[in-house]
């Protein structure tokens, strides 16, 4: 599976950015699909999970209220928009998949995308 993200760039604070992350190679619906992100000097983090048809969502305390997890599996693609941008949002965000959610929320997926940059000003 190949996974490659778009969307990221530069926000101020309070904007919005909606990320994408674009899937070939297997069936898109057999996978289970996270959002995660690495800030700099910090260890990569769990943002938000969504199950195999869409209808399960999971988000980091962090970001709930904020961010949305979706996913149009007639597309294989999986989206994150995010609302309220702070600037401790800043990081590299990656797109995830894998076909156990316990491997993904583990941090153990099978695959990875490059990642996105977001950079939040104040």
């Amino acid at each position: 599976v190949q996974l490659v993200e778009s969307g990221g760039g530069l926000v101020q604070a309070g904007g919005s950015l909606r990320l994408s992350c674009a899937a070939s190679g297997d069936t898109f619906s057999s996978y289970a699909m996270g959002w995660f992100r690495q800030a700099p000097g910090k260890e990569r983090e769990f943002v938000g999970g969504i199950k195999w048809s869409g209808g399960n969502t999971y988000y980091a305390d962090s970001v709930k209220g904020r961010f949305t997890i979706s996913r149009d599996n007639a597309k294989n693609t999986v989206y994150l928009q995010m609302n309220s941008l702070r600037p401790e949002d800043t990081a590299v965000y990656y797109c995830a998949a894998d076909r156990s959610w316990v491997d993904l929320m583990k941090f153990r997926p099978d695959y990875w995308g490059q990642g996105t940059q977001v950079t939040v000003s104040s």
